[in-house]
């Protein structure tokens, strides 16, 4: 079975598919790395010189490739991944996949965003503390959609790693 990490950008989608995948002997795919491996470029480059339009479409075909080949792996989304195109419907089409929300406040959000805005295409143009809440709050109404439609859906807040892997085992 393949377990698919969803959630906003900064939500730990990455990290906690890392530890889980250790603690359930899974692969582990972070679908952001496998773009960069796949395009040469990181995202911010796929981004500056290609535009977000192209790159949805090359994270909509990687995903399909992903999810197609990958049997028995954690794969963690990027933040906007099951909201564009008809991705949403593809992870919920896959055989042997279930999807888990990892569900952070914004008040959380921008306290791990705010360290790494710089790294972080969407959001590195954000001047201040307040623009960058602001933002994540209109996102997050805009794609709390599409995350609410996942099988499972796990409060991070106040979580560490450990507590987080170990929900996750408990809903297997």
């Amino acid at each position: 079975m393949n377990i698919v990490l969803i959630g906003y950008m900064g939500s730990g989608k990455s990290h906690i598919s890392k530890a889980l995948s250790q603690k359930i002997n899974k692969s582990a795919i972070d679908l952001d790395d496998y773009i960069e491996a796949k395009e040469e470029k990181t995202i911010a480059e796929i981004f500056s010189t290609k535009g977000e339009i192209y790159f949805r479409k090359k994270e909509s075909e990687y995903l399909k490739e992903c999810l197609k080949t990958q049997e028995n792996a954690i794969i963690s989304l990027g933040g906007g991944t099951p909201c564009f195109g008809n991705n949403l419907a593809i992870i919920k089409d896959a055989t042997n996949t279930i999807t888990i929300y990892l569900n952070t406040t914004v008040g959380g959000l921008t306290k791990r965003l705010i360290l790494e805005k710089s790294k972080r295409p969407l959001i590195a143009h954000l001047e201040s503390e307040t623009a960058l809440e602001d933002f994540i709050r209109k996102h997050l109404f805009e794609r709390s959609y599409y995350y609410n439609q996942a099988d499972h859906n796990i409060k991070t807040d106040n979580k560490n790693i450990e507590e987080i892997t170990e929900e996750i085992i408990s809903l297997l």
